[in-house]
């Protein structure tokens, strides 16, 4: 017996054998595989023990071989006895049956290797694309199934070939008929199946799949179909590739993951179609986003979720089960949710346009609504640190526009109007989130400030002009003043000034300082005349004006090593260039909005955002460093966009305010006034000053003095006023003459 199986497999190989030999040795594996049947008495014995196996491999390896012998790229007899006499078909059903035990495993593994190594299509044959229907209806059981490995293999081999040629995706989708002939799909299935009244069919059922007679059928056409449609979802191809993405071993659920991704990325709008609305792709990829939330403890440390970082999707299933020693309670289920969130990312960025829009409406309604905004609006503190850490995860996930779209108007509403302060909230969750920036909480403070950092470097226009642009529009912030409408003139500028030492804030605040008023009042306006008289542009008077508005009384920076104004223009350029990458197809404006469209007689409100941004600024002297440093970031932020209501109204000291208006240089003067009291009352200021910023530093070691709170918040005013020079001189060179 083992002689005659040697010769059988040299036969296979033998590049002399004649194509009449080859077909010999084919069709005896076949009867050898058939005659198992017909001669057992031990239905129990599980195909590993049997030569079916061999013989299926035997089957492969010679239709491999027939393929590449072919010059002509012919169908050869071995191929041809396979498809006339439903080989496929057979085996099939015998794998549903599960006899031999384990056989099932084989005709996946048979199927696997026919479709990844023939390069002839055979998809579209009839007797190939039904059996392969077939089987894939018996793969995707989940937990229940001991093939997945096999399963997984033969799926995305499947999708691979529908990925090479798009148009087979016809004979995996069964859709309702439809009055639009043109949008007629190809369905298939079982002769035995029940037909559906609304099912769509143009052929008539073929005979059994018994091997013998059965003559070869002629390729069908994507528009035929090979038998009685029905709809179920649950059977089909993406159900299956679904169920796999779940499976507990992460490197089956990369591989069907990546199947996934090549079916929602096929170019037929049809296809897309079908995948949107008749099966559950959408609400299965978003309840499992929901569900994964839902297992994140309500006791995980916030402070540990926002170090994570960005989880790839990829990374985290490649990297099996093998979890870091020193990671903290819960960190399994917040990277599980992570990666889960940005594999739906990837598949929004990669899918059809109408299966992306489709996925993006479904994750924003039974997601971000139902999930992520009750947890955002809950009133506990624990509550809020967890779910405001949540959400930062979630906006740094988010990449991909159509799904940051979504995220963006859920976040802030769709609103463009300018904001009136006696209006109720129009939009509860905004205005939650920027009434928390100003939160009692300094801790709730700071994370949400994080938060609004995070989102406003996402490339979206509407989250600038939502938050910001929307108040500014109309110039309110400007005044107007009679015969002279021209912005930035002297004499606006003087006036300005002297409206400043009018303000009761600067009353006798130089007393005993040691610092006249001209080291840092009159410093902008001279310095506007020096520019004026040699020539220089624009800028240098800004840049003087933000270096010159802290007094030198209270000027640390110039006494440490390379912490000038200069460290900051390099970081300041950086970011700026960035905002104008994501600034480039907004379509700004150039210049700001001519003062005879604005109306003298509205009243203007620079917003709730910048309201709470200033407000926070001013309480700079009484608010710990780290929270002093979070305010002033956020504020740097918004002024890099490249706006020119945004450079005029933040970083312009010299405009024209409104009565009753405030800009961010009239708080940060105020502050100042208020520090200048507050100095004759603190002994050796200075030399604190100095010792508390090279502790700052780690030039000296942590000592916890008096007024600490105060000194710190007068470095950060020095080193906030080096930035926002820096940001001036980077951006008022781009402004055109």
């Amino acid at each position: 017996m083992f002689s005659k199986l040697t010769a059988l497999l040299q036969q296979a190989v033998d590049p002399e054998e004649e194509p009449i030999q080859l077909l010999e040795s084919f069709v005896g594996h076949w009867k050898g595989i058939t005659n198992y049947y017909i001669v057992t008495t031990d239905e129990n014995l599980p195909v590993k023990q049997t030569d079916i196996p061999w013989r299926l491999r035997q089957m492969v390896d010679i239709l491999v071989y027939e393929e590449k012998q072919s010059e002509s790229g012919e169908t050869g007899p071995c191929m041809e006895y396979l498809l006339q006499h439903k080989i496929l078909e057979t085996l099939c059903t015998l794998a549903k049956a599960g006899y031999p035990p384990g056989m099932k495993q084989q005709v996946l593994l048979l199927l696997t290797k026919l479709l990844g190594q023939i390069q002839q299509p055979l998809l579209p044959h009839i007797n190939v694309h039904r059996p392969v229907q077939k089987l894939i209806r018996l793969c995707g059981e989940g937990q229940r199934s001991t093939t997945e490995k096999e399963e997984v293999q033969f799926l995305t081999t499947v999708c691979a070939k529908l990925n090479q040629d798009p148009y087979l995706m016809n004979f995996f989708i069964e859709k309702k008929n439809s009055t639009d002939s043109r949008k007629s799909l190809s369905c298939s299935s079982e002769r035995t199946e029940v037909q559906r009244p609304d099912a769509v069919c143009t052929e008539t059922p073929t005979s059994s799949s018994s091997p013998g007679v059965s003559p070869l059928h002629s390729d069908q056409s994507p528009g035929a179909c090979a038998g009685p449609a029905r709809l179920n979802p649950e059977g089909c191809l993406l159900h299956a590739v679904l169920t796999l993405t779940a499976s507990q071993k992460k490197r089956f659920a990369l591989k069907a993951c990546e199947g996934l991704l090549l079916l929602v990325a096929l170019p037929e709008e049809v296809a897309a179609r079908y995948m949107v609305e008749s099966t559950a792709l959408c609400r299965t990829l978003t309840d499992r986003l929901s569900d994964l939330c839902s297992q994140i403890p309500d006791s995980v440390d916030p402070g540990q979720v926002e170090l994570l970082g960005r989880v790839n999707w990829r990374s985290h299933y490649a990297a099996g089960q093998v979890e870091d020693a020193e990671s903290f309670p819960g960190k399994g289920a917040v990277v599980s949710f992570f990666a889960w969130l940005d594999y739906c990312d990837q598949l929004v960025k990669e899918a059809h346009k109408v299966t992306a829009a489709a996925v993006t409406q479904e994750i924003r309604a039974r997601f971000f609504v139902r999930v992520l905004e009750p947890q955002l609006l809950q009133v506990s503190e624990m509550g809020i640190l967890s779910s405001t850490a949540l959400l930062m995860g979630v906006v740094t996930h988010i990449t991909s526009p159509r799904l940051l779209d979504e995220l963006v108007f859920f976040l802030l509403g769709d609103q463009r109007e300018a904001e009136v302060p006696t209006d109720p909230a129009c939009h509860l969750l905004r205005s939650q989130l920027i009434e928390r920036c100003n939160h009692l909480s300094d801790e709730i403070s700071m994370a949400t400030l994080r938060f609004f950092e995070q989102l406003l470097q996402k490339p979206h226009e509407h989250v600038i002009y939502n938050l910001v642009l929307r108040n500014l529009s109309d110039c309110g912030y400007v005044g107007h003043s009679t015969g002279h409408e021209d912005r930035g003139s002297e004499n606006e500028q003087l006036g300005e000034t002297e409206e400043l030492e009018d303000d009761p804030f600067f009353t006798d605040i130089y007393t005993g300082s040691g610092s006249p008023a001209s080291d840092w009042h009159v410093a902008p306006a001279a310095t506007q005349a020096a520019a004026k008289a040699d020539g220089k542009p624009e800028v240098n008077r800004i840049v003087h004006s933000f270096l010159c508005l802290v007094p030198d009384a209270v000027k640390t920076s110039h006494l440490v090593a390379d912490s000038g104004y200069d460290t900051y223009l390099v970081d300041a350029h950086r970011m700026f260039q960035g905002c104008c990458v994501n600034a480039r197809e907004w379509k700004w404006p150039l210049a700001p909005s001519p003062l005879e469209r604005c109306d003298p007689d509205a009243t203007f409100y620079e917003g709730d955002f910048l309201k709470v941004l200033f407000d926070r600024m001013a309480q700079i002297l009484h608010q710990p460093y780290d929270l002093n440093l979070q305010i002033t970031s956020v504020i740097s932020k918004v002024a890099l966009f490249p706006h020119p209501h945004l450079h005029e109204y933040l970083l312009d000291p010299y405009i024209n305010l409104a009565p009753g208006c405030k800009s961010l240089f009239s708080v940060i003067v105020r502050v100042i006034g208020d520090l200048m009291q507050r100095i004759q009352r603190i002994p050796q200021f200075a030399s604190k000053l100095l010792l508390v910023r090279r502790q700052l530093m780690g030039l000296e070691p942590e000592d916890v003095l008096d007024y600490a709170t105060l000194l710190k918040g007068v470095i950060v005013l020095e080193e906030f006023c080096k930035e926002l020079a820096a940001i001036s001189f980077v951006k008022y060179p781009s402004e055109p003459d």
